[in-house]
């Protein structure tokens, strides 16, 4: 993915970006807690933190936490969710130039967001800018396609309309996540967690994808029309879930 698009696809999907994407399960503090010693007096480098959904969990811990962000509108949303705490700095930069100084951070993250990286260039500046025996932490929420019928059925959708869709599942990016940690040992682990919807829900959390026509496109109105209907089909109760996999990754720098 080219980094001029991979920085700027998101910004005119902030507001349903803010609205519908998922948080990430509780395990995953728990777990860098515990495998990693996460405390909240370290201090963290948050890369390509968006809006701010996983920086927030970050805060929360106390944690001292530089949000690193490309995109404008994205770090501009950031800023005005994240404005109550005192500890959090938004940083105009990229995983490959983050602008923080060398052996700054204790840990550096990044939530459904390293499969846009150069990922040479970014592992080259987290090793810059990790203290020795610091860690690395990548997540990614995994959307399941086939564990019910409207989730086969709305993988569908996105074959079918999504403008590059094919390009970005994510089976694609994850793939190759030990070339940020080699030859770093990392340890991978799964949690599984689920998000309900209303008919407004389920159209936001679609628009809020990057590969998603938005309006103007001819693809856009026959997409909302197929999802009116499988929403119809496959409601109970005027909701439907999706279900994932939370994929965390996370190893130390010597």
């Amino acid at each position: 993915m080219p980094a001029s698009n991979a920085t700027t696809r998101f910004s005119d999907r902030v507001a349903n970006y803010v609205r519908y994407r998922p948080g990430y399960p509780a395990g995953v503090l728990r777990t860098l807690q515990e495998e990693c010693g996460l405390a909240g007096s370290h201090v963290i480098a948050d890369i390509a933190s968006g809006t701010g959904i996983w920086t927030r969990t970050l805060l929360e811990n106390r944690n001292r936490v530089f949000g690193v962000e490309p995109n404008a509108e994205m770090r501009e949303a950031g800023e005005r969710l994240l404005q109550e705490f005192r500890t959090f700095t938004s940083i105009a930069g990229t995983a490959e130039a983050t602008t923080l100084g060398d052996q700054s951070v204790d840990f550096v993250t990044a939530a459904q967001a390293a499969h846009w990286f150069d990922r040479e260039r970014s592992r080259g500046e987290f090793v810059r800018i990790l203290r020795a025996g610091g860690w690395l932490v990548l997540l990614w929420n995994e959307r399941l396609t086939d564990s019910t019928d409207f989730l086969r059925e709305y993988e569908q959708l996105l074959l079918t309309y999504g403008t590059d869709y094919k390009a970005v599942r994510h089976e694609h990016t994850t793939s190759a996540v030990n070339e940020f940690f080699d030859p770093v040992p990392f340890k991978e682990l799964l949690f599984e967690m689920r998000q309900e919807f209303d008919y407004a829900g389920l159209e936001g959390r679609l628009l809020s994808s990057s590969y998603a026509p938005g309006p103007g496109h001819p693809q856009h109105a026959p997409m909302l029309t197929e999802l009116h209907r499988m929403f119809d089909a496959n409601s109970t109760e005027g909701r439907v879930a999706f279900d994932y996999k939370t994929r965390l990754y996370f190893g130390q720098f010597a």
